[in-house]
């Protein structure tokens, strides 16, 4: 559709829209990109001076590790091919073997499955294949490009930071559906409210998200610490201690998070007309039924795109899981802190690099599997009427 010629930027604005979209872009993404390029680097070559060094790998290159021609074309069309399923495919096969009310499980396992399937495919599978196509080319299979991935098998296998990654599953898990469960039933009952103890309620819960985590931290602190002595007369010799738990962290991140879903769902909820509800209490649904059946169908967006905030509150916490947790059960950001913790060498601080860029690789997926959810909630939760 042609837009009218009173409704046109200027040039001028368009070209220097553009030009600042494409700045930003490149700023935002650029370190994300270097870190990429380092932690599949001999460390001579990821800290060396020369950037076109850290790129190439020339170091890495005699070493004998890194690609040819081949395999990079290979790995691009690999990777091609994955953002494709994981944009449309996917997508689509889950709508249509998901049943209406298990639609959430079904997104949870397709995104575990396509996870699965593409590290065997990219790491388990491809390179073996590249390597036996490489000898047979000779010297056109040499490598041009220095890579090795030995970081990461020293990050994930040596240091296992399978275990940090599980803990931060767990809590991650838990903050995400915790704070769903009761952010969608209070920010539903707070938006059909009109009486003014749901507007204080809101307020109380604005001024408490705004509090620093440490206060919340030096709060709950103590308690934790000392939760065996508190709960001795109750529950005798078994009472647990509390500090070091996921599930303690569980708890404070929750409390730290749960303010912001019910203010992010209740706008949500108001978006939604209400004769919705009163089309499903005339059809001989309870409150409840209305809310399950009628309200949350329509609700996904807005819900998934909240989810997305919290696991994001979760995923990338440093101060509540480094002082309320211990070093067994500590989770992936404070344990790449830990790298830095003692004397260094050029190949600890290229694995930290490495285990950076693993923890980034979930959000990249996440966002590229959700994002028609992630753009249809923040528009609905932007636009009113």
């Amino acid at each position: 559709m042609s837009v009218p010629s009173s409704m046109r930027q200027p040039m001028a604005l368009r070209l220097s829209s553009a030009g600042f979209l494409a700045f930003w872009c490149v700023i935002a993404a650029f370190p994300i990109f270097w870190i990429a390029v380092m932690s599949v680097k001999d460390p001579v070559d990821a800290f060396a001076a020369n950037p076109f060094e850290v790129i190439f790998g020339p170091e890495t290159v005699a070493s004998g590790r890194g690609l040819s021609i081949v395999s990079i074309v290979v790995g691009i069309a690999v990777l091609w091919a994955a953002i494709h399923l994981a944009l449309n495919t996917l997508p689509r096969l889950i709508k249509q073997y998901s049943p209406p009310h298990l639609l959430v499980v079904g997104w949870i396992i397709g995104v575990l499955v396509f996870a699965l399937g593409f590290l065997i495919v990219f790491f388990g599978l491809l390179p073996p294949v590249l390597s036996a196509v490489n000898t047979v080319l000779g010297p056109f299979g040499k490598p041009i490009l220095g890579m090795t991935t030995e970081h990461y098998r020293a990050v994930w296998v040596d240091n296992a930071f399978y275990e940090n990654f599980i803990n931060s599953l767990i809590i991650t898990a838990g903050v995400v559906t915790v704070s769903l469960t009761v952010g969608t039933l209070a920010g539903y009952g707070l938006a059909r409210s009109g009486s003014n103890l749901a507007f204080w309620i809101l307020i109380i819960a604005l001024v408490f998200r705004a509090l620093p985590h440490s206060v919340l931290v030096a709060g709950y602190l103590p308690p934790f610490i000392n939760s065996a002595e508190i709960l001795r007369p109750i529950l005798g010799d078994a009472a647990p201690t509390l500090y070091g738990q996921p599930w303690a962290v569980i708890a404070v991140l929750v409390s730290i998070n749960q303010p912001f879903t019910i203010w992010m769902l209740r706008s949500f909820f108001q978006n939604i007309p209400t004769e919705l509800d009163e089309a499903a209490r005339v059809d001989g649904c309870t409150h409840f039924q209305a809310f399950r059946w009628v309200i949350m169908p329509v609700m996904w967006p807005g819900v998934i795109t909240t989810g997305l905030f919290s696991f994001l509150l979760a995923y990338n916490d440093y101060l509540v899981c480094s002082l309320l947790l211990d070093a067994q059960n500590q989770t992936m950001v404070p344990a790449i802190a830990g790298y830095f913790n003692r004397e260094t060498t050029t190949t600890d601080q290229v694995e930290a690099v490495a285990a950076a860029v693993s923890i980034t690789a979930p959000l990249f997926l996440l966002v590229m599997i959700f994002q028609r959810q992630i753009v249809s909630g923040l528009t609905a939760g932007a636009v009113k009427g």
